[in-house]
C-alpha cells in the first residue's frame, strides 16, 4: 500500500504539471502574471542563527559562522552590517564582530544553509536605530524589505539584503559570449531541482516554466523563497535589463523550476527523487541538482540512473564532507565542485570524487524579491553554470546521448589541477566556448554537422562546404553509373554485330551521315570485302595470313555477303 500511495503521489504531481504547462501555453498571459498581493506579516520573516555557547570546542566568531554557513569567512562583514547595533536578548548589541554571546540572534544573508540555520521572525524586540558603525573590513549589505509570494502568508519569503560589491569575474571566466556565435542553448529545457525560481523578475521574463512543486503538490513552482534556486536560474538563462548586465551562460534555454523546499531549506529523499522523475517526465534535457539534493541516497541516485537512461544529463554537486567512497556516477552524470578567482574550494569535496569545477565563490547572482544583484557563494552555483554549458552542447549537437555530453564538457574543460583527471579538480574548469566548438576524436560523426549560427541567424561556410561535398559525391557517382551503363551497351552491340567467324580489321573512319547510324558500334565489324591499302592494292590473297596473325575475309565470303554501300565507296 504504502508503494502504491508514493506511486499515486508522483503521478498526480505529473499530472499537475502537465495540466499547468497546458494551460500555460494556452494562456500565455498566466505564466507572467504578478502573483496576487498578500497581507504584510506582522513581523519581518528573515533567516537567523542563534548564537552558541561554543563551537568545536571555541567560542564562536563571526569569521566562523560566515564560514560554516556562508562558504567564506570573509563575508562575515555581512552579518556585521545586518546586525550591528540591533538589541539582542541580553539587552546588548553587537558592536565588536570579534564578540559574539551565546543566545544572540543573527539575521542572516539569503543564500545562508547548514545546521541551525532558521526562518522566521527574530524572537526579539523591534530593532532600534543603529548607531554609526565601522565593519571590520570593506563591503556589506543592508536589509531590505521582505517580499511576498504567491503561496500566501503561511509562506512568507526570508528577507535578503542587498549587497553593495559586485564581482564579474565569474562572468569574465566562461566568457559565454565565445560560444554564442554558434549557440546560446535555444530550445533546450532545463529543470533546477531547488526552492523554485521568481519568474517576476525582468531578468527571466520569458524564460521560466509554471514548473512543480513538490512539497505543496501545487504544480508551481515559479515562485522562490529561500533565493537558491533564482540564483541559479539566473546563472543558465538570465536576460540583461534595466541597466543590468547580468546574463545567463545559455540565455536562449527555459528553465523548469521544481521546487522540494519552500520555506525550510532541507528536503526528504522522497521528494528529492520524486523532484527528479516530474522533471524528466516534463521533458527536460539537462537537469540542475540543488544543495537540497543528495545524491549519495539510494533512491535520489536510482532516480538519476533512470533519467540519465531517458536522455537526460544530470548534473549535481559533488559530495563533500569525510564518507565512504560512492559508487561511480552513471556516464551521463556530472558531478560539480566551486571555485573562487584563486580556484581555492568552494567546500570539502572529497578527492577523486570531482568531475569539473566551475565557479563557486563570490559570484553575482539575481536575488529574490526585485531585490537586485547579490554576490553569492556555494556548490549550487558551480552547479548552475556546468547546466548551462550542457545546454549548450545539447543544442549545438542535438545527436549526442548524455554520455557523449558529459565528455564533450570533460573533455574541453581547462585544466587546473596536476594531473588528468585531478584528485581536487577533476578535468579542470569548464569552457562553455571548447564546449561547443572543439573537435573531439572519438566522438561520432555527428559534430561534422554542428550549425554555426551569426548574429543574423545565417548558415555557416562549414555547412555550405559539407552540402557541397555531398553534391559532389552523388554528382560522381551517376558518372560511374553512366560510364558503365555506356560500356555494357557497347559490348552487348560489339557481341550481336561480330560475325560467327574471326572478326575482321576495323575500317576506316567513315564520313558523317553515311552509314547505317542504328548499327552504332558494330558496322565496323561487319565491312565486307577486302580491305585495300593506301595506294588502291587489295590487302593479301585469301589464305594468307597478314603480319598482325589475323586472316582477312575470303572472297567467297564477300560474294556470300550481302552488298554494303560503304564496299562501293571504298572501291571508287
Amino acid at each position: 500500500m504504502p508503494t502504491n500511495w508514493k506511486l499515486c503521489t508522483r503521478a498526480a504531481v505529473a499530472a499537475a504539471l502537465l495540466l499547468a504547462i497546458c494551460v500555460e501555453q494556452s494562456v500565455p498571459s498566466v505564466a507572467g502574471a504578478t502573483p496576487a498581493a498578500v497581507p504584510a506579516a506582522a513581523a519581518e520573516t528573515v533567516k537567523y542563527y542563534q548564537v552558541k555557547a561554543a563551537s568545536s570546542g571555541k567560542p564562536e566568531t563571526l569569521s566562523e559562522i560566515a564560514t560554516r554557513l556562508l562558504g567564506d569567512g570573509l563575508r562575515s562583514t555581512e552579518i556585521f552590517d545586518l546586525n550591528v547595533g540591533r538589541k539582542q536578548p541580553d539587552g546588548a548589541a553587537l558592536k565588536d564582530a570579534n564578540t559574539l554571546n551565546p543566545g544572540w540572534y543573527l539575521v542572516l544573508p539569503w543564500d545562508a544553509i547548514g545546521d541551525g540555520v532558521r526562518i522566521g521572525a527574530l524572537p526579539t524586540a523591534a530593532p532600534e536605530s543603529r548607531p554609526t558603525s565601522t565593519p571590520p573590513t570593506a563591503g556589506g549589505v543592508t536589509p531590505t524589505p521582505t517580499g511576498t509570494s504567491a503561496g500566501g502568508a503561511a509562506s512568507q519569503c526570508a528577507t535578503a539584503g542587498r549587497d553593495r560589491t559586485r564581482s564579474n569575474w565569474a562572468s569574465l571566466r566562461m566568457a559565454p559570449a565565445q560560444a554564442w556565435t554558434r549557440t546560446k542553448g535555444d530550445g533546450v529545457v532545463v529543470a533546477v531541482v531547488d526552492s523554485g525560481a521568481d519568474a517576476t523578475l525582468p531578468e527571466l521574463t520569458g524564460r521560466v516554466m509554471v514548473g512543480a512543486d513538490i512539497v505543496n503538490g501545487s504544480g508551481r513552482g515559479n515562485t522562490d523563497c529561500l533565493g537558491t534556486g533564482t540564483a541559479m536560474a539566473g546563472i543558465i538563462v538570465a536576460q540583461p535589463n534595466h541597466g543590468s548586465s547580468l546574463s545567463g551562460i545559455a540565455p536562449g534555454a527555459s528553465i523548469l523550476p521544481v521546487r522540494v523546499v519552500t520555506t525550510t531549506p532541507s528536503a526528504t529523499a522522497a521528494d528529492q527523487a520524486s523532484a527528479i522523475e516530474v522533471a524528466v517526465s516534463a521533458g527536460a534535457k539537462v537537469v540542475a541538482l540543488g544543495s537540497y539534493v543528495d545524491i549519495g541516497d539510494p533512491g535520489v541516485a536510482q532516480a538519476v540512473a533512470a533519467a540519465v537512461s531517458h536522455n537526460v544529463v544530470v548534473v549535481a554537486g559533488a559530495p563533500t564532507g569525510a564518507g565512504a567512497t560512492a559508487d561511480q556516477p552513471p556516464p551521463g552524470m556530472l558531478r560539480v565542485a566551486g571555485v573562487g578567482v584563486d580556484n581555492n574550494p568552494a567546500a570539502d569535496y572529497r578527492p577523486g570524487e570531482v568531475d569539473v569545477v566551475a565557479p563557486g565563490v563570490g559570484v553575482t547572482v539575481l536575488g529574490i524579491s526585485g531585490i537586485g544583484e547579490q554576490v553569492g557563494s556555494g556548490t549550487n552555483l558551480a552547479v548552475a553554470f556546468v547546466a548551462a554549458a550542457a545546454a549548450l552542447v545539447r543544442a549545438a549537437y542535438p545527436d549526442l546521448d548524455p554520455a557523449q555530453v558529459v565528455q564533450r564538457v570533460k573533455a574541453t574543460a581547462d585544466k587546473t589541477g596536476n594531473q588528468l583527471p585531478d584528485p581536487a579538480y577533476g578535468w579542470g574548469i569548464i569552457n562553455p566556448s571548447a564546449a561547443v566548438s572543439q573537435a573531439i576524436a572519438d566522438e561520432q560523426s555527428t559534430e561534422q554537422a554542428l550549425p554555426s549560427v551569426s548574429s543574423a541567424g545565417g548558415s555557416s561556410s562549414a555547412t555550405g562546404s559539407t552540402l557541397a561535398l555531398v553534391l559532389v559525391i552523388l554528382l560522381g557517382l551517376v558518372a560511374v553509373a553512366a560510364f558503365a551503363f555506356r560500356v555494357r551497351r557497347m559490348v552487348a552491340a560489339r557481341a550481336a554485330g561480330e560475325p560467327a567467324g574471326e572478326p575482321t580489321q576495323e575500317p576506316a573512319p567513315q564520313p558523317a551521315g553515311g552509314g547505317d547510324e542504328s548499327s552504332g558500334i558494330g558496322d565496323g565489324w561487319r565491312a565486307a570485302g577486302p580491305v585495300r591499302s593506301a595506294g588502291g592494292q587489295q590487302g593479301p590473297p585469301s589464305g594468307e595470313r597478314r603480319q598482325d596473325g589475323l586472316r582477312p575475309l575470303d572472297h567467297r565470303d564477300q560474294d556470300a555477303e550481302p552488298t554494303d554501300p560503304r564496299s562501293d565507296r571504298e572501291q571508287r
